[in-house]
């Protein structure tokens, strides 16, 4: 893929790297969801995953691959031959297919990791890239932890690999060592010590260990990068990746100083963050850059009376911008499936027929309980109903009793593979009944690290959104749940986050790798 000089190519890395974070992973189907979404979004690559790693992975990337007819759909592969020949076999019905291959360079990694000598790397680097070359033709090559690594064996590393038929290399800061200054300094030394540089294109794929993830991406551009990897909402291995959403609105914001563009629809932005939330389990801080839930709010009186007479006095972007453009009623229990369908559509989800029809019966549940029907309604409505696939556990029924003169008890009723089971127990408090109730019907081992509530509208008939967060055996998992009773929410993302955690037990996997 070739780019002017005044485009940037976004690689978004979220089904790859993001789901590294921990409780994060995503089965097929939920891939292909946020693949779906990457392409509305105008992402040019997406590596949809790193095929060697399991059969799981391998499946998600085929998967991914025949689905997706706009963005690159690239297969991570490690500088050995079965990598190599897993991935593309992963990747090639794609319409447009992408090879990703890598290897450490840095002293660390030569004597700790890979135990080689630097000849033996740039050996290995000849023969990975041109191995990929001869079945693809769009190659990336890798050199990890670059930032660590010596300058001129770099050189000699990318050059190598140009000349094998590389035509994006990309310089990971693995370990988010760098910063914006140094990061400058390293590219600007690449660009003008690999004497064929002008035959490929310069990537950076940066960590954010230290919180310079996305300053480092925008500086290495400055230097003369065109193509920065990056996750939505930053989520990745350790403390995320370069956020997707950031990067492209500081092209989008600041045209003035860089004179550069992306080719994402912006629009899409917000409800990408929301699937991919929802979807990992993975909440976005509320104080988060561009998709935050405080992004543009404004509570200072100075702010305010600002804002109200002119809204660029503290705000340089829109919500409606990024697809966050909300209304204060949409809809209520009066309303047709017309109307919900057309909201959908100006919320940026694009759904099927029968899918519509899904979200149609539950907005009319919903909707018998509260007498307003918010954009933020709707939308934890399409993830319930469309995002979330059944696994193991279905939860069907649900009934709390508690109060000042009674101990809390919980009966629930759960499907567990078809079959429906029922159990009630006591507890310290209704949470607590729910939890020792539904744990010990499913003979979960597991423990409860966090478990909070947030409004998703306003009101007292408001839907409530719970997070849960479970750890056994050193084992995350992440569940949301969503509804206007906030003991069924609660139950709900108890039991999503026991089926991730199925999910991560059958996923017999090998460690990824850290690029």
């Amino acid at each position: 893929m070739s780019t002017s000089q005044g485009k940037i190519i976004i690689f978004d890395t979220t089904l790859r790297d993001g789901e590294q974070s921990p409780g994060a992973s995503m089965d097929v189907h939920e891939k292909v969801l946020v693949a779906k979404q990457l392409e509305a979004l105008g992402v040019d690559k997406i590596e949809a995953g790193f095929p060697i790693s399991s059969p799981g992975d391998f499946d998600a990337v085929q998967a991914v691959a025949g689905e997706i007819r706009k963005s690159m759909i690239v297969g991570l592969c490690r500088a050995k031959e079965l990598d190599i020949r897993t991935a593309w076999d992963a990747v090639k019905e794609a319409r447009i297919p992408g090879l990703h291959t890598f290897i450490g360079t840095s002293d660390i990694h030569l004597k700790y990791q890979l135990n080689m000598s630097k000849d033996e790397v740039l050996k290995s680097v000849e023969e990975s890239v041109g191995l990929c070359r001869s079945l693809c033709r769009d190659v990336e090559f890798s050199a990890m932890d670059a930032t660590r690594s010596d300058w001129d064996f770099l050189v000699d590393v990318y050059t190598t690999a140009i000349a094998a038929g590389a035509n994006t290399i990309n310089v990971p800061d693995t370990v988010g060592y760098t910063n914006p200054q140094e990061f400058f300094n390293l590219i600007t030394h690449l660009k003008k010590r690999v004497k064929n540089i002008d035959k490929a294109v310069i990537a950076v794929h940066c960590h954010n260990d230290l919180g310079m993830a996305t300053a480092n991406s925008v500086s290495a551009v400055m230097a003369g990068a065109r193509q920065i990897e990056c996750t939505i909402n930053g989520i990745g291995e350790r403390a995320g990746n370069t956020s997707l959403e950031e990067v492209v609105m500081i092209f989008d914001v600041r045209k003035d100083l860089y004179k550069l563009s992306t080719n994402i629809d912006t629009t899409h932005l917000y409800p990408a963050s929301r699937l991919v939330s929802h979807i990992t389990g993975i909440p976005v801080q509320p104080n988060k850059a561009i998709v935050g839930a405080n992004a543009f709010a404004h509570e200072s009186g100075i702010h305010q009376d600002g804002y109200l007479k002119e809204r660029s006095t503290y705000e340089i972007m829109t919500p409606e911008a990024i697809g966050y453009g909300k209304t204060n009623l949409v809809l209520g229990k009066h309303s047709g499936r017309h109307a919900l369908s057309k909201r959908l559509e100006a919320l940026g989800y694009r759904l099927s027929e029968d899918d519509v029809s899904k979200v149609f019966r539950r907005f009319k549940e919903i909707s018998d309980k509260k007498k307003e029907i918010f954009d933020a309604d709707i939308e934890a409505i399409v993830i319930e109903e469309i995002y979330r696939v059944p696994d193991k556990y279905e939860l069907k029924h649900v009934n709390v009793s508690s109060g000042t003169v009674s101990t809390p008890s919980a009966t629930v009723v759960l499907a567990v593979e078809g079959e429906e089971i029922k159990e009630s127990r006591f507890g310290n408090g209704p949470v607590d009944a729910l939890y020792k109730t539904i744990i010990h019907m499913t003979g979960f081992d597991a423990e409860l690290k966090r478990f909070s509530v947030s409004s998703i509208t306003g009101g007292t008939d408001a839907q409530g959104e719970v997070t849960v967060e479970l750890m056994d055996r050193g084992v995350v998992s992440m569940g949301q749940g969503a509804d206007p009773d906030i003991l069924v929410a609660s139950a709900k993302a108890l039991v999503n986050a026991m089926n991730r955690m199925e999910f991560l037990k059958n996923r017999k996997s090998k460690d990824h790798p850290h690029l």
